[in-house]
């Protein structure tokens, strides 16, 4: 009883999808000759015994990502179930495979850098100056997340603080008259703070009629994306600036483009915490599919958000397969492959206009009004293109498999 719901709280709090978790958890109880049935809720874990009158309720919150963890209890369950590893050596196992060891400080740090600084490339910063303040922004906002997690369990301050970091550097090299991508310095940063992971997992449980659960996960998200907001402003109001005004996206190369995408997926699946034996596949998904968008763009001349979903439909498909014969968390692995697409770069232009709107009141020009709604509207469709692309390929794979 105890090991089935260890199982079923490891997998949870630790980004696998509800489905799947809710499938391995059930496996191993009928292996073990208790059959079981699980139920999620945002912050407990009901684990019930079929023919009996025992349940079990174990808290667990899904705040976190690690594929490393998702893995190592995925193995150990099959082990079970495959009559390998006796039932007397499952806890001990389990509980090793739930402290297994998170990315380094410098293996976070350095992901952090490289894959902020490889969003500024996609969206047009080619300048070595800005690259470089972007991914000093990306490091010092990581290190003071590494920091603050060792003091306080509120997930809400890590990316409040990282999104002041980065709203602070950026004002002061603008205050400074530095010829760089200011935007792209104050924005690329808090990209990486883009919870992803929980916007899948949530949308999947919403479509899979888990209602609750799929608010709570979004409004958790949501939440996350206000905090990055606030603290990015907050940066700028600190420093006396006002908020960057950006424009469209400069136009990339295919081959940098490409190369840049495959160096943000690799870096947030070491965010996550992957194996890196394993980062070929997502890198190579997330190349294919930033290729495909990059084409459709530029050369049929679709709109982002028509880009985003045939990319994200071809990654899913890619994806699905691999995720399922390898035990790894759907949601972050497919987030990885298509982060470079999030459009955190439209949401946070909007929440800077926004600003601007409220402080300038009815001086405010019609245009500004008009921006705030377009940049607003299209991460929003962007974001829903993202996720029904990447969801829809999935659970049509998924019941074929």
């Amino acid at each position: 009883m105890d090991t089935v719901a260890l199982a079923a709280r490891l997998l949870f709090v630790h980004g696998q999808t509800t489905e799947r978790m809710v499938v391995t958890a059930e496996r191993l109880g009928a292996a073990m000759g208790v059959p079981a049935k699980v139920l999620p809720d945002w912050d407990k874990l009901t684990v019930e015994f079929d023919g009996t009158s025992l349940s079990e309720v174990v808290p667990a919150k899904p705040l976190a990502v690690d594929m490393h963890r998702v893995l190592a209890v995925t193995v150990i369950v099959d082990r079970l179930c495959n009559g390998t590893l006796p039932a007397d050596q499952a806890r001990p196992a389990l509980l090793s495979a739930g402290n297994k060891p998170t990315a380094s400080t410098l293996q976070f740090t350095s992901a952090a850098a490289i894959g902020a600084a490889s969003l500024g490339v996609i969206f047009g910063a080619l300048d070595i100056a800005s690259l470089m303040l972007i991914a000093s922004s990306a490091a010092i906002g990581a290190l003071v997340r590494r920091r603050l997690s060792t003091l306080s369990t509120n997930p809400f301050v890590q990316p409040l603080c990282a999104g002041l970091i980065a709203g602070l550097i950026a004002a002061v090299s603008a205050n400074l008259h530095l010829r760089i991508a200011t935007a792209l310095v104050a924005f690329c940063p808090c990209m990486m703070l883009v919870p992803g992971p929980h916007l899948l997992n949530g949308a999947i449980d919403l479509a899979r009629t888990r209602i609750a659960l799929g608010i709570a996960r979004l409004t958790y998200a949501a939440i996350i994306v206000l905090m990055i907001c606030f603290g990015l402003l907050l940066g700028f109001a600190a420093s006396g600036a006002a908020p960057p005004a950006a424009g469209p996206s400069a136009p990339v190369p295919l081959m940098a483009d490409a190369i840049a995408a495959g160096c943000a997926v690799a870096s947030f699946g070491a965010l996550f915490s992957m194996p890196w034996r394993m980062l070929p596949f997502p890198v190579a998904a997330g190349v294919l599919g930033h290729a495909a968008r990059w084409a459709l763009i530029s050369l049929a001349g679709t709109n982002v958000a028509t880009g985003a979903l045939i990319a994200c439909i071809l990654v899913s498909i890619i994806v699905t397969p691999v995720v399922d014969r390898l035990h790894l968390p759907f949601a972050a692995l497919g987030f990885s492959a298509v982060v470079s697409m999030m459009p955190g770069f439209f949401l946070f232009q909007a929440a800077s206009g926004l600003v601007e709107l409220v402080s300038m009141g009815a001086r405010a020009p019609t245009t500004l009004l008009t921006n705030v709604a377009a940049d607003g509207t299209t991460a929003f469709l962007v974001v829903l293109a993202m996720t029904f692309g990447l969801i829809l390929p999935r659970m049509l794979l998924e019941s074929r498999l």
